[in-house]
C-alpha cells in the first residue's frame, strides 16, 4: 500500500495503514519503534499532515515544546499539524459544577465528583501504574459506568474488563503458555530488581517510585484552548483553531477513524486543535 503523505505520532494501537506510524513501542508491523523523546526520526519539510493524540500531555512543559518544534519541522509548508490531548477546561467545569452538586445533596453527583479529582490529579501524582483511577473502576458500588463511558469513551470497555475480569480466563483450558523468550526476560527482570533491592536496602522504594514516573504513564503537564494555542504559536504554527473529533482540514478525515468511528467519539474527554504551517 502506497503511503499518504501523513504521520501518526505515539499511535498506540490507533493508527491507519495508508499512514506513517511511530510510537516508542511497536505494538504492530505497521508501525516503527522510536523514543520520540529522541526526536521524530524523518527529514524536513517531509509530511502534508502529522496527528497526534494523548501523547502531548505526557512530555514535560519544556520537551512539549521541542516535540512540537520537532512536528513543525517534518511538516510541508502548508501542512496541517492535529493535536488531541485531555481537555482541561471541561475537567475543570466539572469539577466545579459536580463539587456543587455534592454540597447540594444531588444524587449520583458525588461519585462524578469523586472521578473527576481523579482526572484532575491522579494521572498526575500517581505512582504506580493505574493509580487510583484502577480503584475506582474495580469497585462496582459506584454504579457510575455510563459516566465513564461519556467521560472516556467505548474504549473504557476494555479497561473495565480488563480490571474486573469477565470470568473467561478462569477455566485452565483458556490458560496459554508463555513463549521461552517471554518467561526468560520475566525471570531476568525479578532476577535484576531482587539484585537493585539487595544494594538500595529502604530506598528501594523511592528507586521504584522513580522508574515509574520517568516511564511515561503519568501525565506532566495539562492544556486548555488558550495555554495549547499559545504553544502552538510559540513553535511557529498559525491559525490555530478548535476542531471536533468529526471535523478537520484533512482531507477524507473521518475515513481513518483516527478520532471515531461509526459515529462515536473515540475519547469524548479531548480537546482536539489543529494548526497551519
Amino acid at each position: 500500500m502506497n503511503k499518504l503523505p501523513y504521520l501518526n505520532l505515539g499511535c498506540g494501537v490507533t493508527f491507519h495503514k495508508s499512514w506513517t506510524n511511530i510510537d516508542f513501542v511497536a505494538e504492530a508491523e505497521e508501525v516503527i519503534a522510536h523514543n520520540l523523546l529522541d526526536g521524530i526520526p524523518v527529514s524536513d519539510n517531509h509530511f502534508q499532515v502529522v496527528y497526534h493524540s494523548h501523547i502531548l500531555e505526557h512530555f514535560s512543559k519544556t520537551k512539549a515544546k521541542d516535540f512540537m518544534k520537532e512536528c513543525y519541522r517534518v511538516l510541508k509548508p502548508g501542512g496541517t499539524l492535529r493535536v488531541v490531548i485531555p481537555d482541561l477546561e471541561m475537567i475543570a467545569l466539572n469539577y466545579v459544577k459536580y463539587l456543587n452538586e455534592s454540597l447540594q445533596g444531588v444524587p449520583g453527583a458525588e461519585q462524578k465528583y469523586n472521578w473527576t479529582m481523579l482526572e484532575l490529579f491522579d494521572q498526575v501524582a500517581r505512582t504506580q501504574s493505574g493509580g487510583e483511577m484502577v480503584n475506582y473502576i474495580r469497585d462496582t458500588t459506584n454504579n457510575n459506568d455510563a459516566f465513564l463511558f461519556e467521560r472516556n469513551g467505548h474504549e473504557v470497555e476494555r479497561i473495565i474488563s480488563m480490571i474486573r475480569g469477565d470470568g473467561e480466563n478462569t477455566n485452565a483450558s483458556h490458560t496459554s503458555i508463555p513463549p521461552a523468550n517471554s518467561l526468560w526476560k520475566g525471570i531476568s527482570k525479578r532476577i535484576k530488581n531482587k539484585s537493585i533491592q539487595l544494594v538500595l536496602g529502604k530506598d528501594y522504594e523511592a528507586y521504584k517510585v522513580g522508574k515509574f514516573r520517568s516511564g511515561g504513564e503519568v501525565h506532566q503537564w495539562m492544556y486548555d484552548r488558550y495555554s495549547l494555542k499559545r504553544l502552538f504559536e510559540e513553535t511557529g504554527f498559525k491559525n490555530a483553531q478548535v476542531k471536533s473529533a468529526f471535523e478537520s482540514t484533512i482531507p477524507e478525515w473521518s475515513s481513518f477513524n483516527l478520532d471515531a468511528g461509526n459515529g462515536l467519539v473515540r475519547k469524548p474527554d479531548s480537546l482536539f486543535m489543529e494548526a497551519i504551517k
